[in-house]
């Protein structure tokens, strides 16, 4: 996998064990979209301006899930003609992702990261879906083992979260740990989405090992002007919390089914957030580790 010289991933200096990990700087080829608010005349505090700003700015991030969710909304309210839905929505989500790279919200460097987590998804759909953890229960022209190809670009968009995030948000970490700690653990998590389905279930030791690992970690983030700071392990946690509000969402508009919404919908199980949890670490330990190897190839 290559990355352009333009691209966020080309303004990262080396990275050494124990050091941070600085936002890339600003780049040309995705100026158009913008990452500030516009200007305004306004009496608003400081505070709630910039708290104005990291909603913008999130909202901006979220752009690629939001749509998607939104086509799957529009499904159910239209009968789409000739074509299923699922084939609908993985139309819809092919488009959307030409059109943000080909307008700046998105480099091509992070729709190849996009890329690489839509077939990691997909992967764990296959085996989820063969295990009966979940299902989809539409027809669809491109499925995969039963799996409709859009399902990757649920993960992908977690991806696209991430990325598009820690440009706009100047994101910076602060005693990110030594890739001898970090690589095994987020193998050993995704692996764990596989093998609990044979033998013990090792989430919570997992979960244990992440709190010791990344207790000295810090992600620092600039709505405006001002460099705010949060436990990375926090981080973790809120962005899986909304995840699983939208996975909520998601399930009542049929996106997938789990075995307790045959009959019905009903909301997913709050230890779902713990998996959500998990997941989003592997997400970021993966977006983490690519920008250490752009940062070595241009060192």
């Amino acid at each position: 996998m290559r990355f352009g010289r333009n691209s966020g991933f080309s303004r990262l200096s080396p990275l050494k064990p124990g050091e941070d990990i600085d936002a890339p700087g600003d780049q040309a080829n995705a100026s158009r979209g913008s990452n500030r608010l516009p200007p305004r005349k306004s009496s608003l505090s400081g505070a709630f301006r910039e708290l104005l700003a990291f909603g913008y700015l999130q909202a901006l991030s979220c752009l690629f899930p939001v749509l998607i969710f939104a086509t799957i909304a529009f499904t159910k309210v239209v009968d789409i003609p000739v074509i299923p839905e699922y084939d609908f929505v993985l139309l819809v989500c092919v488009l959307v992702q030409v059109l943000m790279v080909r307008s700046g919200l998105e480099t091509k460097d992070e729709l190849k990261v996009i890329c690489v987590f839509h077939l990691i998804g997909l992967c764990l759909e296959i085996f989820k879906v063969h295990m009966g953890s979940w299902a989809y229960p539409q027809e669809a022209w491109i499925k995969v083992l039963g799996v409709p190809l859009y399902s990757g670009f649920m993960y992908a968009s977690v991806a696209s979260y991430l990325c598009q995030a820690w440009r706009r948000l100047k994101v910076r970490l602060v005693r990110w740990p030594r890739a001898a700690y970090t690589a095994p653990l987020g193998l050993a998590i995704y692996l764990n989405f596989m093998t609990h389905h044979y033998f013990y279930d090792l989430r919570w030791v997992l979960t244990g090992l992440l709190c010791v690992v990344f207790i000295r970690t810090f992600v620092e983030y600039t709505p405006l002007d001002t460099v705010r700071r949060m436990p990375l392990l926090l981080s973790f946690l809120l962005i899986g919390f909304f995840i699983w509000l939208a996975e909520n969402i998601a399930t009542f508009l049929g996106a997938w089914q789990y075995p307790d919404q045959r009959l019905g919908w009903s909301m997913v199980h709050l230890g779902k957030v713990s998996s959500w949890f998990l997941l989003v670490i592997v997400s970021f330990m993966i977006v983490a580790q690519l920008k250490h190897v752009k940062a070595g190839q241009h060192g």
